[in-house]
């Protein structure tokens, strides 16, 4: 089992789905845990006023916003006394249909890229500094998408590029900053059990058993998966795998 005690994390996007399914792992491990949100919740555990659970505090900031990124990071960073692991998890999946009109496309593109991408390289960006300005070493983790290696349905290139974009970024870190003690790495999932998939499912006839299909294992993602991975990276036992991306995606896309 790995262990995380004394690690304190920060997991965008941490109240539901993915997120929630590592904010979890990373507790059960042992570690203090930063939960991210746009708002807080008005009911739950992170709810305001509610006693929550004592290995996790909650953040929040609308990552749709310029600057977002760098503001959430100096929060959560003078809330803990520090941060040793970033989660980049928070993305939103928005189309950009060709027949829509010009206004729409750009929106959904620009919203999709600042979420998705300029956020999260905004957060590296300040935990590589707040590092730096330690003079010490981190962990990052960047939730990617299948999508960033053999692209996405027609109506959304913006989710794909901006995915393909923070593996990119990834990499680089990693190339970058190894031997200065950063270990990058991305997890790539396929479609993923959570409600929003399911929402997604049940709004589609059909959709459903058409993915299924083309996954060789049956089934698509659970996230407990995804966050099992998350959890081996953030422990640091594997350094010289920094800047590889990790695929969970039952054999549908296989490189």
């Amino acid at each position: 089992m790995i262990e995380l005690d004394g690690k304190t994390v920060l997991v965008t996007g941490g109240t539901r789905g993915i997120g929630a399914a590592i904010v979890e792992a990373l507790v059960t491990a042992g570690a203090q845990v930063l939960v991210h949100g746009r708002t807080t919740p008005e009911e739950g555990p992170y709810a305001a006023g509610s006693p929550g659970r004592a290995s996790t505090r909650f953040v929040a900031g609308d990552l749709a916003l310029p600057g977002s990124g760098r503001r959430l990071w100096e929060r959560a960073d003078q809330e803990a006394g520090g941060i040793d692991v970033l989660v980049n998890n928070a993305g939103i999946y928005v189309p950009d249909a060709l027949e829509a009109d010009d206004q729409q496309w750009a929106e959904a593109w620009e919203r999709t890229m600042q979420v998705n991408l300029i956020a999260p390289a905004e957060l590296c960006r300040a935990a590589l500094r707040s590092w730096f300005g330690a003079s010490r070493g981190g962990v990052i983790v960047n939730v990617a998408s299948r999508a960033a290696l053999r692209g996405d349905d027609p109506d959304y290139g913006a989710y794909a590029a901006s995915k393909g974009g923070l593996v990119a970024l990834t990499k680089t870190i990693a190339r970058a900053h190894a031997g200065r003690g950063v270990f990058a790495y991305a997890v790539a999932p396929g479609f993923t059990r959570t409600s929003l998939t399911q929402e997604c499912f049940d709004a589609t006839p059909g959709l459903e058993s058409r993915v299924r299909a083309e996954i060789p294992i049956g089934d698509i993602v659970p996230p407990v998966e995804i966050a099992r991975v998350v959890c081996f990276l953030a422990s640091g036992l594997v350094g010289h795998a920094t800047g590889s991306t990790f695929d969970l995606n039952g054999a549908s896309y296989v490189r």
